[in-house]
């Protein structure tokens, strides 16, 4: 008996068709298909420097951006460009290698954003 590998999903089921890979449930029910909504918040975007988890090596998060994930792409390229580094976007959560907290907290503020730092 072969036993089934962790890291496989399920894409195609013979009881209801196509599947979503991520949560399984059935394309036209999936749960997690690109939630494009605007998440509840406070309105403040938070502006936080972090190194837990990454070998000492500083970033900076930017949460609490009151934007749809296609928008939140757009600004986290047009920071990355603005502070001339790298970063990502994960889970809605905007990440800037180094500690670049005062050059974002302009940019976001220019573009009209209610900013705090957050953190020590």
């Amino acid at each position: 008996m072969m036993a089934r590998q962790k890291n496989t999903k399920l894409v195609f089921s013979t009881e209801f068709g196509r599947a979503c890979p991520e949560c399984g449930n059935p394309v036209d029910q999936c749960t997690c298909s690109n939630d494009d909504g605007i998440p509840e918040g406070d309105g403040i975007v938070r502006v936080s420097r972090e190194t837990k988890g990454r070998k000492g090596k500083g970033v900076t998060l930017v949460t609490g951006v009151p934007e749809t994930l296609a928008d939140l792409k757009k600004l986290s390229k047009e920071l990355k460009q603005k502070c001339g580094t790298g970063g990502a976007l994960k889970d809605r959560v905007i990440e800037i290698q180094g500690d670049q907290r005062d050059l974002l907290v302009e940019l976001l503020k220019a573009k009209g954003y209610q900013v705090k730092k957050a953190g020590g």
